[in-house]
């Protein structure tokens, strides 16, 4: 059994499966809107349930594991071949899949992943035991305001959800041990690895992950497409779901194959 549950559509079955991977702490319902364009068009498509730091601290904490634990659950649904979507710290996930496992990764979508650029403050320290805690009340509101550029979009079970997690001692872990993950994580030797079709879709606004060092980066990786999300922060597939979804929709047409 996998460590991620999952939610699974098999679609026409022709082409990759289009894998949506959780964030960091927001589970399957941060790709609501791609997940059921697909689904309505027949793509095959799986997305992961969980929200990383529900994970065990020993798969959180590795980018590799993460990978690894994606892969068991395509495995699962029999997904053979694979287009990796993902945000934040699964983005980093997505480029060392793609990286590690060429012949199964078809291509890697990724938006506001970390890596280059120092931790934002939103709220969170660390004790000895490396645990996060939320710092008062003003964390919550810290935290939207460095996800969202315009109006904070999550709901209030969401946030309910979230919080909840938080007050957990082996998610905040998990969360302290995937946040020093991204601080090590060597970005530009691992995409040197990368030779699938790969899309970069980033908020303009971006506060967790600014966008100017990554397009530093991918200027150095010309095969690699870029979209710029206009007002939209950390999060383009909640933030300006349309526009998010139009860009995945084009870059499978291009690389995915028609459906049969």
């Amino acid at each position: 059994m996998s460590v991620f549950t999952f939610e699974h559509r098999p679609g026409d079955g022709a082409r990759p499966t289009v894998a949506f991977m959780s964030a960091l702490f927001a589970g399957k319902w941060i790709w609501d809107n791609p997940y059921t364009a697909l689904v309505d068009s027949g793509h095959p498509v799986l997305r992961t349930n969980e929200a990383i730091c529900e994970l065990d601290s020993k798969v959180a904490g590795s980018i590799e594991r993460l990978g690894d634990a994606l892969i068991e659950a395509c495995d699962e649904a029999g997904a053979e071949e694979v287009i990796v979507c993902a945000n934040s710290l699964g983005g980093l996930v997505a480029i060392d899949l793609a990286g590690r496992l060429p012949e199964r990764i078809r291509g890697i979508v990724v938006s506001g992943a970390p890596g280059l650029t120092p931790d934002p403050d939103v709220g969170l320290s660390f004790d000895r035991r490396a645990s996060v805690r939320p710092q008062g009340e003003e964390f919550r509101d810290r935290m939207l305001s460095a996800l969202f550029h315009g109006e904070q979009l999550f709901t209030d079970e969401q946030l309910t959800q979230t919080a909840e997690m938080l007050g957990k001692p082996a998610s905040m872990l998990s969360m302290a041990r995937s946040i020093k993950a991204t601080r090590t994580y060597r970005v530009r030797p691992a995409m040197d690895k990368v030779t699938c079709p790969s899309m970069y879709v980033w908020g303009r606004h971006d506060r967790m992950t600014p966008i100017d060092a990554w397009l530093d980066l991918l200027a150095g990786y010309p095969a690699c497409e870029v979209v710029v999300v206009e007002d939209s922060g950390h999060i383009p597939m909640i933030e300006r779901p349309g526009e998010y979804t139009a860009s995945l929709e084009g870059f499978l047409a291009r690389h995915a194959g028609p459906a049969t």
